[in-house]
Parts: structure tokens; sequence; C-alpha cells
């Protein structure tokens, strides 16, 4: 993957085209639904797509399908790939190749509620991101910060995200 010869700057160009005539179009909603099944099992719902959710046996599932946990972590890592070739286009960087791995230290006491000072989610989650191409590190450290500060998944991590919930019964 050589960002120079992607259509990445089409769509940026048609992106910064559209927001600037109203800029109502830089406002896009993303949804998801969820439906029960089995001890800890789901089936989520993302447009015309449905993934599988489950828990290892350990955390009381089957170990059908990845966990919530370990989609944030897909969730982070494939955001930051798009980021990643989004800002080389836009800063004229040329990446060959890009390749990410995260891993994530998580207590289980928080979410159990054995300890209540303990948080439920991870206490520390761990990226490497390796980017190949003819470019000096110096440009590539330059790409990874434009990255660090655009990626939307990872301001999700880093910033409060206001989340209103809704309880309904039937």
């Amino acid at each position: 993957m050589t960002t120079s010869v992607s259509h990445l700057g089409g769509v940026i160009a048609a992106t910064d085209d559209a927001v600037q005539a109203d800029p109502k179009n830089a406002h896009a909603v993303f949804r998801a639904s969820v439906t029960a099944h089995d001890a800890v099992a789901s089936t989520v719902t993302l447009g015309k797509y449905s993934v599988e959710v489950d828990e290892p046996p350990a955390l009381g599932g089957e170990n059908k399908a990845a966990n919530p946990v370990e989609y944030y972590l897909a969730s982070l890592l494939s955001c930051q790939v798009v980021t990643y070739r989004v800002w080389a286009e836009k800063l004229g960087i040329v990446v060959d190749d890009i390749k990410a791995k995260a891993e994530g230290d998580l207590d289980v006491r928080g979410f159990f509620g054995f300890d209540d000072d303990v948080r439920p989610g991870f206490g520390e989650v761990r990226v490497v991101v390796t980017v190949s191409g003819p470019e000096s590190r110096e440009r590539y450290e330059e790409l990874q910060k434009a990255v660090d500060d655009h990626c939307p998944v990872l301001d999700l991590t880093r910033n409060p995200t206001p989340i209103h919930t809704v309880l309904e019964t039937a």
C-alpha cells in the first residue's frame, strides 16, 4: 500500500469541498444495535454487517467469538491504520506498509465488582505501529503525531465522551 497512488486525496478534497459548502455536511451518525443470546454472547448489527461477541469461559462465555474489549483493540488498531493512511496522504508522506498490534491489561475485579477501586476497563493499552517506506524516521514521527491528534477511536479513549443511556422496559 503506497498512499501516493491511493484515491484518498480525492476523498479528502471532496469532503473538504462538501464541508466548506455547508458545515452540516461534517456531521456523521454511526449506529449499532445488539441482541443478547446464550449466557453472555450477543449479535451486534452495524448497518448491513453483523458480528458475534462472546466471552471466554472464565468470564461466563463459550469463547465462540471475540469479546468486547478485544473488539475495542480491533477498533483502535483499524482506526489507527485508516488515520495513518489519510494523514500520510495529507502530509505527502509515502507509506509502503502499515502493521499494528495492541494489548491491554484488564483487572476483572473491577468488572465483577470485587473491588470498586479497580476500574472495570483497561488499566493500560500498549500499541505498536510498524510503518515502512522510503521516508525518514522524522517524517514518520510527524505522521504519528498527526495520527495521535486525529484518530477518532484514540480520542474516545483519551477524552470523556458524554453517553446518555435510556432504560426502556417491555
